[in-house]
């Protein structure tokens, strides 16, 4: 047989004489599967269209012309459904043989032995597909399913055209893109979102796949693949790289696809065949796409990912459709599709007009979701084909606290979506109310109320909220959404402004929490160094004592913006005293440095800790007398005590902050702490929740640092407490635990009507 490209051309030249002819639809089918059947040296040829959720049967040569538009399969029914299913292409010597084969006597197909189909393809979903059959049992060459598979992505358009398939209706029938639809996910970040769906990276629509001058477009991929490779080098120098590092391998192995000739030689066959630049990208990708699925290592289906992206960054070019969404703005209320998200491109939407995040991909450990949360944006990761699932301008709910996602909801589950929305509304005005009242127990006890910070936008809600301060400002926010290690002018002026920002309000900088699940390419650990578990390996303090010259470099930042002012400094993570030692010289030293240089210092330094690692707890005695200040840090202990990486779904849900084994734990802390000169508080989730904010009370906990949104919440809990109450009865569960202790303490305040919820 000639070759793939000279057999496509062959086809689509005649395809396109016969579908620009003035012929009905059905006899323009009949002609094409003449067309291919004779190119291909094919017996059988056949076409089955999408019609009413049904792949019926339009044109044959080779089997019973009785059996047109009678023969009907379901998608996934048989082989032919299995193709339109899967969007996959079958290759088989013997169909028999496959366990989803179907006989259908109408067809006459009993004496064909061999079969191959491809599926025809429009904006990502299956049209309809495209077999061939033989006599002879025989596996198809490389060569004829590849004249296949461009006969029918040029096939799909012609389709289209002629009107065959009803669009809007096979929306309908099939579920996509039409009427309401649930898919479950993994909540990433919770709360409740509304707004019209947009895709992060808008779609290329491929309207012209066969070219009217080959020359220019190979010409205009030539130049593509020029500019894409100019874009690959400048992602390399951007950044403050160092040597070695995985940041290396991606980006090695993005330059390696970049100037690979077998891709590029690649397209260009799909050129030669008659498609456009944009089909011949496509066309490729298609190819790749199918690869995919037949690869079981996970590291060689990285680097196919890779090549995907980098074939959406090409089409992107040579379309001239470059930008995000980002980029042309919001217009209303939005929710935002993508397959995945970086920090740094969140931060670049509107969050007044973003009210959701619906990723295919995502984790509970992604950089991206760290900064939503702190944007206060609901994220659900793991939605899978949810690209192919809704389109632009669909409604789309999301929900982040039963990680669920509705696509296109019916009026009624609107009505009670939006009903939700209002009463949540509502609860936050009253809570806003209680902006300028100390949060003051019962008893007479001051609850002091901080919020958690790591944008410079956050400060703000200091007085949305009335916020005691800033208990917990995350620097590391600066580092994740950075292309390069941040100068330290640049940390400066951050953290000045933040303190001009906070007024007399105390804010309290936790110093860089980077490294095992926040790993930043521009700086990477030694690579014979792999972590096992993140959460536990080279990070925060470890990774800050190591790297000296990032400690150094914030130590000074810090220092020349708190000039005149009180600074507030934490070290994360750190395990044993000697480590809070190690990192108070680093600042000392910076300290003395500018003492000598006759700069302005802080009016005072006071110095704290984290206490996120089980073995501080038992030096204690070691370190109260050196420190001003302890905050708790509930979501690392949590997994450190029970040894549940909270990263692990199976997992995240399963350990309970309300078990004795977290809470005799905290008391013994609260205990050791009693008498000292040390402000001790909570920083995490747990402060945030009514019911666990009620038991750290009892425990004496006096001190909470939550997100902003809690902070009004937190506030009118307090005022409904008498701590001295709640303290005895903690007292009297922990020393004999029920069988559950969270629902002995919500009856107990539901008995004297304490709101919990």
């Amino acid at each position: 047989m000639q070759g793939a490209a000279a057999a496509a051309r062959s086809i689509l030249t005649r395809l396109h004489e016969v579908m620009a002819a003035r012929s009905h639809a059905q006899a323009k089918l009949n002609q094409v599967v003449e067309i291919i059947g004779d190119a291909l040296d094919s017996e059988v040829c056949s076409v089955y269209l999408l019609r009413e959720g049904m792949l019926e049967l339009f044109a044959t040569r080779g089997l019973n012309q009785s059996a047109v538009h009678v023969t009907r399969l379901g998608v996934g029914e048989g082989l032919t459904g299995t193709i339109a299913a899967n969007i996959e292409t079958l290759n088989l010597d013997e169909a028999a043989t496959h366990p989803e084969f179907q006989y259908r006597p109408e067809t006459g197909e009993e004496k064909f032995h061999s079969f191959a189909g491809v599926p025809i393809v429009r904006r990502e979903r299956a049209i309809g597909v495209l077999t061939v059959q033989h006599v002879e049992p025989r596996r198809y060459e490389d060569v004829e399913l590849e004249a296949l598979q461009t006969v029918a992505m040029v096939l799909a358009e012609l389709i289209h055209n002629a009107g065959l398939v009803d669009e809007e209706e096979l929306g309908q029938r099939t579920g996509a893109q039409s009427g309401q639809q649930v898919i479950a996910g993994l909540g990433l970040v919770k709360g409740l979102g509304l707004g019209k769906a947009v895709f992060h990276q808008p779609r290329v629509h491929i309207e012209q796949t066969m070219a009217d001058d080959i020359e220019a477009e190979r010409q205009r991929v030539y130049l593509a693949f020029d500019k894409m490779r100019e874009q690959i080098e400048q992602m390399a120098n951007q950044a403050d790289f160092g040597t070695g590092g995985e940041h290396e391998e991606v980006l090695e192995t993005y330059k390696m696809f970049a100037y690979d000739e077998g891709w590029s030689r690649r397209i260009n066959e799909a050129i030669d065949s008659g498609l456009t630049a944009e089909a011949a990208i496509e066309r490729v990708q298609q190819r790749t796409r199918q690869r995919m699925r037949e690869i079981s290592d996970p590291l060689l289906a990285d680097r196919m990912h890779d090549l995907e992206d980098l074939s959406n960054r090409l089409l992107r070019i040579v379309s001239g459709q470059l930008g995000t969404a980002a980029s042309m703005g919001l217009q209303g209320d939005t929710v935002l599709i993508a397959k995945n998200l970086g920090p740094a491109e969140l931060l670049e939407y509107d969050k007044r007009r973003l009210k959701g995040v619906v990723l295919e991909e995502g984790s509970l450990t992604a950089h991206v979701v760290i900064v939503a949360r702190a944007m206060g944006v609901p994220v659900i990761g793991r939605v899978r084909n949810v690209r192919g699932l809704v389109r632009e301008g669909d409604t789309v709910l999301v929900d982040g606290d039963a990680a669920s996602v509705t696509l296109r909801p019916a009026q009624g589950v609107l009505d009670s979506f939006e009903t939700r929305l209002a009463a949540r509304k509502q609860r936050l005005a009253e809570y806003a109310k209680l902006r300028d009242v100390e949060p003051f127990t019962r008893d007479g006890e001051r609850i002091e109320v901080m919020m958690n910070a790591g944008l410079r936008d956050d400060v703000a809600m200091l007085g949305v909220t009335g916020a005691d301060g800033i208990g917990l400002y995350r620097t590391e926010f600066q580092f994740l959404v950075s292309a390069q290690l941040p100068q330290r002018d640049r940390q400066t002026r951050l953290y000045r402004d933040v303190l001009e920002a906070a007024g007399d309000k105390r804010v309290i900088f936790r110093t860089v929490d980077i490294g095992g699940d926040k790993s930043l390419p521009y700086l990477s650990s030694d690579t014979s160094r792999e972590d096992e578990n993140p959460a536990m390996g080279w990070r925060a303090l470890r990774l800050a004592l190591e790297r000296g010259g990032l400690m150094k470099s914030q130590a000074r930042a810090l220092l020349e913006a708190a000039a005149g002012r009180e600074l507030n400094v934490m070290f994360p993570m750190v395990s044993e005293p000697w480590e809070f030692d190690e990192a108070q010289a680093v600042f000392q030293h910076q300290l003395d440095f500018l003492r000598k240089q006759r700069r302005k210092l802080p009016s005072a330094i006071r110095y704290g800790v984290m206490l996120e690692v089980p073995s501080l707890a038992e030096t204690l005695d070691m370190l109260l007398p050196r420190v001003s200040f302890i905050s708790i840090g509930t979501n690392d202990l949590t997994q450190f005590l029970f040894a549940a990486d909270r990263a692990n779904p199976a997992l995240a849900e399963r350990y309970d902050w309300l078990s004795p084994a977290i809470l005799r734990f905290l008391k013994r802390v609260v205990v050791t702490c009693s008498g000292w000169p040390v402000h001790l508080g909570v920083c995490g989730e747990m402060g945030g929740r009514r019911l666990e904010a009620l038991a750290l009370i009892g425990l004496g906990i006096r001190r909470l640092s939550i997100t902003p949104a809690a902070v009004g919440p937190i506030k009118a809990l307090a005022r409904q407490v008498d701590s001295r109450e709640i303290a005895e009865a903690m007292n009297g569960w922990l020393a004999n635990p029920p069988p559950s202790l969270r629902a002995s303490l919500q009856a107990w305040a539901e008995e004297r009507g304490i709101e919990v919820e």
